[in-house]
């Protein structure tokens, strides 16, 4: 009997090790996702995750969504993590979420790609998804072109740069902000 448990206790750990080294960002886990846009809101001890433009859309005016699967104290700073999905996402297993596994980093943001952050009553805006996990680590942008009431409410705007655009306007990263915000 002991070495009937010790080989199934074996065979336990070469599944879940061959689970967890896989690669996670394989071409069938981008087929059909959503990789182009994210967007955040951080609010009340809570970060609002939505992978779907009119989800989010839908949030910022009523404040809640249809669908949602919650995390509590999975954020960065222990915050809840609430990922606002579709109808057609609801019964999908969270891995097969695109704004799940982007957020997670487990799959890549397309080219071009477009973020938005709603964070301390600022909007920050991003073309870079590595840029965009910075700031929910660290709640701030070093490289940034700011306008003062620019967003749909009169907020502050911070287009977040990176070592590549430091020295130019975001043009296109403003186009693509008032293109999302009409």
């Amino acid at each position: 009997m002991r070495i009937f448990k010790t080989a199934a206790l074996g065979g336990l750990m070469t599944v879940l090790t061959a689970c967890t080294t896989g690669d996670k960002t394989s071409p069938s886990l981008a087929a059909g996702l959503n990789n182009k846009d994210l967007y955040e809101v951080h609010h009340d001890g809570r970060i609002h995750v939505f992978d779907d433009r009119a989800t989010y859309e839908h949030f910022l005016e009523v404040g809640e969504t249809s669908y949602r699967q919650t995390f509590i104290g999975a954020g960065p700073k222990g915050e809840t993590l609430v990922f606002g999905v579709t109808g057609a996402d609801k019964k999908k297993r969270m891995e097969q979420v695109a704004g799940y596994n982007l957020y997670h980093g487990m799959l890549p943001a397309s080219q071009p790609f477009y973020g938005e952050t709603r964070l301390d009553g600022r909007i920050y805006v991003f073309d870079r998804l590595e840029d965009m996990e910075a700031v929910r680590k660290t709640g701030e942008a070093p490289l940034r072109f700011t306008q003062i009431g620019a967003g749909p409410a009169g907020e502050t705007v911070v287009f977040v740069l990176n070592s590549d655009n430091k020295k130019h306007k975001p043009d296109a990263l403003m186009a693509a902000f008032r293109q999302h915000n009409r």
